[in-house]
Parts: C-alpha cells; sequence; structure tokens
C-alpha cells in the first residue's frame, strides 16, 4: 500500500506563487507514474500535470502549462507542483496520485492510491 500525504496549500493572491508537495510512505515510489489533479467546488476533477516514473516525461493541461512544473525528488519519497502566477480560476482541493506503471495517464480511473488533497484559494 501506497499512503500520500499533500501540503502546501493556502491562500494567495492572484499572481503570487505556491509549492504543493506530495510526500509518499508505505512504499518507494520512485518508479511509478505521479500526477496532481484538482477539483473545483461543483465541477470534476481535472487533470493538472503527470510525471513519469523515470522523470523523463511530464505533461501539463493546458490550462496550466507555462505556469505550473512538475518534479520528482526521488530520495524524499515526494513529487512537487510548483505553481506560478496563480489565478483565481486555479482555486480547487489539489490531489496527488500514483499509480504501479512509470508511464503517465491524465486519467483520474488509471491512478490506484490517492492523497486527502490540499486546498489552495486564489484572490483577485
Amino acid at each position: 500500500q501506497v499512503q500520500l500525504v499533500e501540503s502546501g496549500g493556502g491562500l494567495v493572491q492572484a499572481g503570487e506563487s505556491l509549492r504543493l508537495s506530495c510526500a509518499a510512505s508505505g512504499r518507494t515510489i520512485s518508479y511509478y507514474a505521479v500526477a496532481w489533479f484538482r477539483q473545483a467546488p461543483g465541477k470534476e476533477r481535472e487533470f493538472v500535470a503527470t510525471i513519469s516514473g523515470s522523470a523523463e516525461t511530464t505533461s501539463y493541461a493546458d490550462s496550466v502549462k507555462g505556469r505550473f512544473t512538475i518534479s520528482r525528488f526521488n530520495a524524499r519519497n515526494t513529487v512537487y507542483l510548483q505553481m506560478n502566477s496563480l489565478k483565481p480560476e486555479d482555486t480547487a482541493i489539489y490531489y496527488c496520485a500514483t499509480r504501479a506503471s512509470t508511464f503517465m495517464s491524465s486519467q483520474p480511473r488509471n491512478y490506484d492510491y490517492w492523497g486527502q488533497g490540499t486546498q489552495v484559494t486564489v484572490s483577485s
């Protein structure tokens, strides 16, 4: 079993930055793909970014491309999401997820393990 814990959320103003962390325990996720998703009130969970198990490949939703960066530090069993130039529409609960595969996916149904989420609120 893999347990994921997100941290780093908070309340910021538009244009500011946050860095989210996703710390894994129970098993190393060094070779697992990891993704970030988000869910705003009244909306479905949507894909944000993903990184392959090798960390050689990343993919982003069009809405965050150029502003967000996903990275991983395998020695700490942790994945990060650096969020710059935040906008009010980025307000959501952010979840990290992982799957027992090195290959990325943007589909929530393909992920086996999920964290509890961290709230990000961006004021205008």
